[in-house]
């Protein structure tokens, strides 16, 4: 395939967010939250485990843990127990107890608003900011690169990069800013929905003429 130039790169990603767009209008956040503290763990819990996963474990959780200083007190042994069915369970134990005394000691158990202080707390990197800025507060800081945006941000030829962090940088470049939140769950229900990681369907892609990978994969 001849190099894209930038332009043209750049009306091609217009075009693959109008398709998107169309393919999935309601696309929104398919972790379960009432509440920023609650999408803030749901999140965290959520690394290397399915959205459904993590939904049917804070189900019980949100009920019996309604504030930071819940999880901050509770014996590391007892919430491991609680989130048992997912996969390093204790370790994300570990890092929910940390973070959340972290949020009692320097936020007063709230939720902050930047990313500065997002990523200062355990377990907390630029993805699960990204997921709390974005979702809750509603200031795009950044695009949230998980398994199906990485993936798909390949395919599509947005990045080369292999390193989220790279893939972010190169995606709020070609993205509008307001639409940094939306992208990245229009690239996720489209990759849990129609491009998945082995046979996706590309015959009845929305986007498929906009992808240079359709029928290689």
């Amino acid at each position: 395939m001849p190099r894209e130039t930038a332009a043209a790169k750049s009306a091609r990603v217009r075009k693959i967010i109008a398709g998107l767009q169309r393919a999935y209008p309601d696309a929104h956040c398919e972790l379960n939250f009432t509440s920023p503290l609650e999408l803030l763990v749901a999140t965290i819990l959520s690394a290397q485990c399915t959205d459904k996963q993590v939904n049917l474990v804070t189900a019980d959780l949100f009920k019996k843990y309604r504030s930071a200083a819940d999880y901050a007190r509770v014996p590391a042994e007892e919430l491991a127990n609680d989130i048992k069915r997912l996969g390093f369970f204790r370790n994300k134990a570990k890092s929910l107890r940390a973070c959340c005394q972290r949020l009692v000691e320097l936020h007063g158990g709230e939720v902050p608003r930047t990313m500065e202080e997002l990523t200062q707390l355990a377990g907390v990197g630029r993805k699960t900011a990204n997921v709390v800025l974005g979702n809750v507060f509603g200031t795009n800081v950044g695009v949230v690169v998980d398994t199906h945006v990485q993936r798909l941000s390949q395919r599509l030829r947005l990045s080369a990069e292999s390193d989220p962090v790279k893939i972010e940088q190169d995606l709020m470049k070609l993205v509008p800013q307001a639409q940094w939140t939306l992208f990245s769950h229009w690239l996720i229900w489209h990759g849990r929905r129609r491009c998945f990681a082995r046979k996706p369907e590309c015959a009845a892609c929305e986007i498929m003429s906009l992808c240079p990978s359709a029928g290689k994969v």
